[in-house]
This record gives structure tokens, C-alpha cells and sequence, in this order.
């Protein structure tokens, strides 16, 4: 008869053994879990909402540089094109205001993307309770998740975007001169931003300036007329949500002067980057990404001739 150590391990071992035969056939769940990550900023909440993710032939999308460099630089990075690009967006909750920073795409990008506002909900807030919406530029990505069968999904808030951004992509004028291929980004900022018009909550503003006590527009021209960046301050802690003032990590961290072909003046894009990075490398404070793997919060290191990307640490005490 075993001893009886060695009854109870031959027991464990036959249970064990048991449990695997019993499970080794369940199909792959699938799935992730909701799409919000949530972290304090001095005073301040600041919560990253997933939109999802879409395929992007970035390669193929890059200028300034060619294929093959942008192939090698994402192999770099274990990454090939297509590259799985993220959407994000992000709630910042002053305690005085609930403001939402670029909203996603909802169904303008494809069937991957439009879970904003659900990952809004399941972070514990809702659309209702939102006060503000602060949109980097107008291209669809960004700004369709504001509305949903042409009516408001953000029923109190009022939007702000730089009066540039609105007078380029609301005007019927340039839709309509607009090159064919370029239409539908005129047809979905016009669209997302229709039922907010219409109820006179569309607030542009001119330029630089605060919006709120504690978060102010910073212009960046040269992605779209009226690219901003907005710096949230709270007790001397600092974060500049970057919209797309860049977009793929792997190429443009370490090549700061590559571009995009959705620019609508490289030229101006390129130096706006160069200036985001060195100040963001200087001072160390965080910078939110709309493009860099969720949630796309982190800091900048200056790294030779590029920078190094340094992903928040991780918190489970928001």
C-alpha cells in the first residue's frame, strides 16, 4: 500500500491529469476585456477609452522615408504591415468638468472600430454627463463617435475645435472641390458634427488659449489646417493629449522627421513633431496618443537621433 504522502501526490497528479483531459477541448474565448484605463493627474482623472483597433498599411502610408525603411523599422519592433493601429480617446474629469479629448470613430472606419462610447459607459460614466468635447481636427477617426444616426450621442456637451479645423471640413464649398478620394473625410466631419450645429453647441475657438480652468488648446497646423493639442495641468503635473501629431510609434519615435500621407501640409506636420518631442523628452511629463497602442499614454526619452517611447506604468489604483 503507497505511503500516504505518496497517495495523496499520485491523488493530485491523477486529478490534474483528469482536469486537463476534461478542458483540453474548450474553444479560445476570445475577446478583451472593456477598453478603458483609468490614472490620476495631480487633482484630476484622466481616463483612455478605446475606439478598437484597424489595419493600417502604414508602409504604404508613410512619407518621408520609403517601404522598405518602414518595413525594417516595424521589424524592429516585431510589427509588419498591416500594423493593428489603435483609435483612442480621452475623458479628463476636473472635478468642476467632464471633458471628452477626440471621440473615435464610430462606424466611419470600419466594423473594428465605434466602441468608444460603450468603453465611456462600462469606465463608469455616461455619454449625458459629458460637459465638453475638445476635438483635435476633423477627420473621421476623431470625430464621428460624437453622433449616431444623425443625432447627438453626447446629448449636453458642447464642442470645441480650432476655427481653422471647422471652416476647412464643414465648408460645402471645399466638399465639393474636394478630390474624389478626399470626399469622405469633408462627407463624415460634416455629418458627425451636423446635429451639434444645428443645436448651436459648436464652439470654435482661435488659436492657443484655455478652455477650461486646467486645460488649454495649443496649436499645431500642418496635419489639418487646425490641428490642436491639448496640455492638461493639475498640481504641477502636466499631460498633452497628441491627437495626430504622429501616428505610427515603431517608425516615427525613432525617425521624427517621417510623415503621413493624411497630412494636408507635411511640411508644417514635420517641425510641429519635432517640436512636441523634444519639449515632451525635456520635461518629462506624459503625452496621450490617439495611434499608439492603448491606452497610448507615456513619456519621451531623447535616444540618438530619435526618442524612445516609455509606456505609463501600469496602476490599479486609477
Amino acid at each position: 500500500m503507497p505511503h500516504p504522502i505518496a497517495y495523496r501526490w499520485i491523488t493530485a497528479i491523477g486529478l490534474l491529469a483528469f482536469s486537463a483531459l476534461a478542458y483540453a477541448g474548450a474553444p479560445p474565448a476570445k475577446g478583451q476585456a472593456p477598453g478603458w484605463y483609468r490614472m490620476s493627474l495631480g487633482a484630476f482623472e484622466i481616463t483612455a477609452l478605446s475606439d478598437g483597433t484597424v489595419d493600417l498599411p502604414v508602409d504604404q502610408l508613410l512619407t518621408g522615408t520609403t517601404p522598405a525603411k518602414a518595413q525594417a523599422a516595424l521589424a524592429r519592433a516585431y510589427l509588419k504591415a498591416p500594423v493593428e493601429t489603435s483609435v483612442n480617446g480621452y475623458l479628463v474629469n476636473t472635478g468642476a468638468k467632464l471633458v471628452l479629448i477626440d471621440a473615435g470613430a464610430a462606424g466611419l472606419f470600419g466594423p473594428t472600430l465605434g466602441n468608444l462610447a460603450s468603453n465611456l459607459k462600462a469606465s463608469g460614466y455616461q455619454p449625458e454627463q459629458v460637459d465638453e468635447i475638445y476635438i483635435t481636427h476633423l477627420h473621421p477617426d476623431h470625430v464621428g463617435g460624437i453622433a449616431a444616426d444623425g443625432k447627438a450621442v453626447f446629448p449636453n456637451a458642447i464642442v470645441r475645435v480650432d476655427k481653422r479645423d471647422a471652416d476647412f471640413w464643414l465648408s460645402k464649398d471645399n466638399l465639393d472641390k474636394a478630390p474624389e478620394a478626399s470626399k469622405g473625410f469633408f462627407q463624415g466631419a460634416q455629418a458627425s458634427m451636423k446635429p451639434y450645429v444645428d443645436a448651436g453647441r459648436l464652439k470654435t475657438f482661435d488659436g492657443a488659449g484655455e478652455l477650461v480652468p486646467g486645460i488649454k488648446a495649443v496649436s499645431t497646423y500642418g496635419h489639418t489646417p487646425g490641428h490642436t493639442v491639448y496640455a492638461i495641468e493639475s498640481k504641477g503635473q502636466k499631460m498633452v493629449v497628441w491627437g495626430d501629431l504622429m501616428h505610427v510609434a515603431a517608425v516615427q519615435f525613432p525617425e521624427p522627421t517621417v510623415t503621413i500621407q493624411f497630412d494636408s501640409d507635411s511640411k508644417k506636420a514635420a517641425p510641429q513633431r519635432q517640436k512636441a518631442y523634444a519639449d515632451a523628452a525635456k520635461h518629462g511629463y506624459y503625452v496621450a496618443v490617439a495611434h499608439v497602442a492603448f491606452p497610448g499614454i507615456g513619456r519621451l526619452r531623447a535616444d540618438t537621433r530619435g526618442y524612445r517611447w516609455l509606456p505609463v506604468n501600469y496602476t490599479s489604483n486609477k
